[in-house]
């Protein structure tokens, strides 16, 4: 059965991949950060009850000594790896007179360094084992269309986007497709976060600004779920995208359009 990595997979958009993946037929290794140890405990017992095997492994993927951990890990416990999806991802949401060189540097290594090591990484497994293979890597709207207020985020974006673009050409000889996925809004913490900030700067009651950025910016009026991104995500890793590669595809509810 093929094996899947999901990094940054305890809650929110990873965990929604994880377990579609699973009900797609994969095996699937779950990555965090220690302090993340219960939700992944959690989320491994449920892909279990789909009939595919599971395990979490301890990794921050701004590392690359453990990165490379990951992957072999991975690879000692179920033979081979066939997709990566490097989820990881965290956010600032402060503007260029805000933000601090230490957060932004937190920023590009979490979201641009660690897509980058687990494409590497990935890619140096999947070479090896001559089968192919899919990444797929956590890009956003940020990635097509920037957003000022968190300047740091939308920069790591757009060089996941590039990198994404980039590595698919590379990596197209040994028949392995890379894409990223861009969502909109999607109700997880990470949005209480952006909520947060916006609502503080903006004298608005917290909780209003998601469904105000919906209400004002979606032409479906409506939200994306976490499940919504792992549909599209079960269709890049799946066959049927076999000729997709280079893509960084906007799931937004028409939010670039509106």
């Amino acid at each position: 059965m093929p094996v899947a990595i999901v990094t940054g997979a305890s809650r929110g958009i990873g965990r929604a991949i994880s377990l579609q993946l699973a009900a797609d037929g994969m095996d699937v290794v779950v990555n965090d950060i220690e302090t993340q140890i219960p939700d992944l405990e959690s989320l491994v017992k449920e892909i279990e009850k789909k009939g595919r095997r599971a395990k979490y492994i301890i990794a921050d993927v701004s590392k690359e000594d453990q990165v490379q951990h990951l992957v072999h890990a991975t690879v000692e416990a179920f033979s081979e790896l066939n997709v990566m999806v490097a989820n990881a991802g965290i956010i600032v949401p402060k503007r260029i007179l805000e933000v601090s060189l230490a957060e932004w540097e937190q920023v590009q290594a979490v979201n641009a360094t660690g897509a980058f090591l687990c494409y590497r990484e990935a890619a140096r497994q999947m070479v090896a084992q001559g089968k192919g293979g899919k990444f797929i890597g956590a890009c956003s709207i940020a990635g097509h269309r920037p957003s000022g207020n968190a300047l740091a985020y939308s920069t790591s974006k757009w060089t996941v986007r590039g990198l994404t673009q980039a590595a698919a050409l590379d990596l197209a000889q040994y028949d392995i497709n890379v894409n990223a996925y861009c969502p909109g809004p999607v109700d997880t913490a990470m949005w209480e976060k952006i909520d947060a900030s916006v609502a503080d700067r903006e004298g608005l009651a917290q909780g209003t600004v998601f469904q105000k950025s919906i209400q004002a910016r979606s032409a479906l009026k409506r939200a994306s779920t976490p499940e919504d991104i792992a549909n599209l995500v079960s269709f890049l890793a799946s066959d049927k995208a076999r000729n997709i590669t280079g893509q960084s595809v906007i799931c937004d509810g028409g939010i670039t359009f509106a």
